[in-house]
């Protein structure tokens, strides 16, 4: 089982990020998230059923239209029940490294954690990117 900094440093060695949870509400943590990594020059694709375009940056509606799925770290944002659908998606496309903000869990999104065999994969129950995260950068240059 992976520590907690592995899982960090296994986050932020991926070559590009998704945010699943992003929205037009700029108050929305979800939007914060996205424009956390504009903000520190990552390449960074917001992940969105509906919209087009957020903060600048043209959106994909799922996350099997990544270009590269298994170089893609993801920030999600949502609530558990989406969530559960989303950890489902991403295992099937091998997504190296995903962080669950926090409130997007459940019992439910733990075990199929578990079951699922992503408990190397899934950084959960701890901080927000938004607190953490230049932090962890910085540890790791």
């Amino acid at each position: 089982m992976s520590t907690v900094v592995q899982l960090q440093q296994r986050f932020f060695s991926s070559p590009q990020y998704a945010v699943i949870g992003a929205s037009k509400d700029e108050s929305k943590f979800g939007t914060k998230v996205l424009k956390w990594y504009k903000a520190h020059d990552k390449v960074v694709t917001p992940i969105h059923p509906k919209e087009d375009n957020l903060q600048g940056i043209d959106t994909l509606r799922k996350l099997s239209e990544l270009p590269s799925p298994s170089t893609t770290s993801v920030s999600i944002i949502t609530p558990p029940a989406i969530t559960l659908s989303i950890l489902k998606e991403a295992k099937s496309l091998e997504i190296p490294a995903l962080w669950l903000q926090p409130g997007t869990d459940d019992d439910a999104v733990r075990s199929y954690i578990t079951e699922a065999g992503l408990t190397d994969k899934v950084l959960l129950g701890g901080p927000c990117v938004l607190v953490d995260g230049e932090h962890i950068i910085r540890s790791l240059l």
